[in-house]
């Protein structure tokens, strides 16, 4: 028999067992904090005392990385040179620039000769050459003759590499009597950018948490239920670092990762708090006791927080298959920020609000008042009395916001990503401007199995001329000398050596600026044919340098991409039939989910990659976006979007196992979790927010991009199409097949009395 909306709200909870079983696990642990408050809540005190200790030395711990991928051609064929020839990958070099005169001058390069030994001589630094060491070599000397290049490869892990370069860079940045000295290469560019991400994680702490503070009080009007949300989300941030802190002693973690910690942080517990006070708030004006309140409300919106963070971590745990230490390191930061603020929600908020009681309520009479009627509820219910009206309109605008990922290319990053008159941006744009190619960026080809002997050396110089023939070539060395447009430009000298060994030999090749920001896999397949010519083994050629590392990394990530997003998709909607018992709501998510992931990556497209607002945000833009950030943004804002969408289906489910009755238990389940949602979004958007100004491009496309995802989801998703398509599904909304039904009463993650659900089935999707 079915019971009233009241009596089943006493007897039940709100979604939860009271028959003559024992209560709800969740409820039960209510029950417990509640009687054990000030325990709990020492117990949050000592961890967040032992956090902040662990995550004061946390920054010094993390690493930078390069944008590699271990194993790969490239890596291997690196090893080998560093082995047997002794030449490593140049990245860093010093610019040197003649007040007056050329670098030919006889005291200019006695100097820079003088230089080069300085630097050579410094720690960290494994290999140095230079245009006068490198017999004159055209690739190292400006086209006006007055810059010429010192480059070098620094030894260590790139962590220590680029921490000796913060003493090496302001040294050898001079104003000598007869040149200036500027530094540069890849490694001093992503030195300078981990430097601007830490100094925009020092300000977006200083920005987040008052904004974040003043947006609470003006969403509860209670400074103790504001204090206590912050509050959250600090715990959740301290308690993050600290768990990576840990984590760095038995694995790598990047640097970057510790800006996602501080958004996701603040974040998931400033989101997580907001359901559960508001649903503690409920219960007291339902005029339950204050302990019964807390348990109850931990038996039912603990649940959902449950949920939620399990479907937030499944998406960011997808980024372990990568690879890559970077991404990697977004899945240990995005794990540890999940769980400590579902821990958080769970654990240390119910116990401060049996603590705190009435002083977080809403200001009025106690009683029943959550009577629909408001505004979402309103909105609901138009948007379900004229689905075609409405969602057609929606679906268009969310269509044409996504249209130009149609566009969506993917390229390597540069020294673009940092703002303009960052010193290593001013030296690489002279370089492009004034230098014909960039040694820097010379591909390595290492012929296996031929000796670097003078009896090979026709052998040597026919493919040394081959590979000058194609058309993006701009120079090749060998060990026969140098080579451009098919005929020998140098004679061999002293720099030649390098390329010979007793069992190999390789091939610098200069590839042109052009022929760099194009098609570089075109490029590199080419060399790889010419060089390997015809009978030999696809052993016998390997192809390393810069340029073949960045490609082999955007190749592995590419390849891996389908796979982290099946899983993604798969698990989430494995989660969402558990929660739920349908096959269309799970697929219902997806489908908006994708439409909301569309309009983000459109938006990306249109700003950073082709430059619109370019000039008002205050970035160059390169015509490509590195894959790997458009990744990290997928894998998060999944997440998200999945948040929202589990804060909202579980009202709306509740309230239809409760009455049965499918178009009330929509505009009821929004008009329950619409303000909550917007309230969070409006605050994780002013978290994300703060990147937007950041220096570096890769901050810039994180926050911009989270930013149109998070008020799209919160608006058009959540507020039109969602009432809509459960409008246009009607009784399908919650049908899943008699097995699956099965398998759902068996292992459905639900805190719902069967009783409740089997009344809902019984009514039928009720459509008026």
């Amino acid at each position: 028999m079915q019971r009233n909306g009241r009596s089943q709200n006493q007897e039940h909870g709100e979604g939860g067992l009271a028959t003559d079983d024992r209560p709800p696990a969740l409820r039960r642990w209510g029950h417990f904090t509640a009687a054990r408050p000030r325990l709990m809540i020492w117990a949050g005190v000592l961890l967040t005392v032992a956090g902040l200790v662990l995550a004061a030395g946390a920054m010094d711990r993390l690493v930078l990385s390069r944008f590699e991928s271990p194993g790969s051609e490239s890596v291997k064929t690196r090893a080998v040179l560093e082995k047997e020839f002794g030449e490593g990958t140049p990245s860093v070099l010093l610019m040197v620039t003649a007040r007056q005169g050329t670098v030919d001058d006889a005291p200019v390069a006695a100097a820079a000769r003088e230089l080069e030994q300085e630097l050579a001589l410094r720690d960290g630094v494994a290999d140095v050459a230079s245009y006068w060491s490198r017999d004159g070599s055209p690739t190292l000397r400006g086209r006006d003759g007055k810059q010429a290049l010192i480059i070098a490869g620094m030894g260590g892990t790139v962590t220590e590499a680029r921490t000796e370069l913060a003493t090496i860079s302001p040294e050898f940045t001079r104003d000598e009597e007869l040149f200036t000295v500027r530094v540069g290469g890849g490694d001093e560019i992503f030195r300078q950018v981990a430097e601007q991400s830490r100094q925009d994680f020092l300000r977006a702490e200083m920005i987040v948490f008052p904004l974040v503070l003043l947006l609470l009080f003006a969403i509860y009007r209670r400074f103790a239920a504001a204090a206590l949300t912050l509050g959250m989300g600090l715990f959740s941030v301290i308690t993050t670092l600290a768990l990576m802190h840990l984590v760095t002693y038995v694995t790598e973690v990047s640097t970057f990762a510790a800006n996602l910690a501080l958004v996701m942080g603040i974040g998931l517990g400033v989101d997580y708090s907001l359901f559960v006070i508001n649903r503690f708030r409920e219960e007291l004006r339902l005029g339950r006791p204050v302990p019964e309140a807390v348990a109850y409300t931990v038996g039912s919106a603990g649940r959902t927080v449950t949920f939620s963070g399990l479907t937030v971590l499944v998406s960011l745990s997808c980024l372990l298959l990568f690879p890559f230490p970077f991404l990697r390191s977004f899945a240990y930061a995005g794990v540890g920020t999940v769980l400590t603020a579902v821990f958080a929600a769970l654990v240390i908020l119910p116990a401060a609000l049996a603590r705190l009681g009435h002083r977080v309520a809403r200001k009025g009479p106690a009683g029943n008042s959550l009577t629909p009627g408001g505004w979402w509820h309103r909105t609901a219910l138009r948007m379900m009395r004229h689905p075609l009206r409405y969602g057609v309109p929606a679906l268009a605008v969310l269509l044409a916001l996504a249209a130009p990922v149609l566009g969506l290319t993917f390229g390597t990053p540069d020294e673009r990503v940092l703002p303009e008159g960052v010193s290593s941006r001013v030296v690489q744009q002279e370089i492009r401007d004034n230098f014909a190619a960039e040694e820097m960026d010379a591909v390595q080809v290492l012929r296996r199995g031929l000796p670097g002997t003078a009896a090979n050396s026709a052998e040597i110089e026919a493919t040394a001329l081959a590979l000058s023939r194609i058309p993006e070539v701009h120079q090749v060395d060998a060990l026969t000398g140098s080579y451009a447009d098919g005929g020998r430009i140098a004679e061999p000298g002293a720099a030649a050596e390098r390329f010979g060994h007793e069992k190999d030999t390789w091939y610098s090749v200069v590839a042109t600026h052009e022929g760099l920001n194009h098609d570089v896999d075109r490029l590199l397949s080419d060399i790889r044919k010419t060089a390997a010519g015809e009978g030999e083994g696809p052993d016998q050629v390997r192809i390393g340098g810069y340029p073949a590392e960045l490609a082999d990394f955007r190749a592995q990530l590419v390849d891996r991409l389908p796979l982290v997003l099946g899983l993604v998709l798969a698990v989430t909607f494995l989660v969402l039939f558990l929660m739920t018992g349908s096959l269309l709501l799970p697929a219902k998510a997806t489908l908006l989910n994708a439409l909301s992931l569309g309009v983000m990556f459109g938006a990306l497209v249109w700003i950073f990659q082709e430059g619109n607002l370019s000039g008002l945000l205050g970035f160059t833009p390169t015509g490509t976006i590195e894959p790997s950030i458009p990744i990290l943004m997928f894998c998060v804002a999944f997440g998200l979007s999945m948040d929202y969408e589990v804060l909202m289906l579980s009202r709306i489910k509740e309230e239809y196992d409760r009455t049965g009755d499918t178009l009330g238990a929509v505009a009821t389940g929004l008009e329950r979790s619409g303000p909550l949602i917007t309230s969070a979004a409006v605050i994780m958007t002013a978290s994300f927010a703060t990147y937007a100004s950041s220096g570096v491009v890769f901050l810039k496309m994180l926050g911009l991009g989270m930013v149109a995802v998070i008020l799209i989801d919160a608006t058009l998703i959540r507020a039109v199409l969602v009432p809509v398509l459960m409008r246009l599904a009607g009784r399908a909304n919650w049908w899943a097949p008699k097995p699956l039904r099965a398998v759902h009463r068996r292992w459905g993650l639900s805190e719902t009395e069967p009783a409740a659900t089997e009344t809902a089935e019984a009514a039928g999707a009720t459509v008026r």
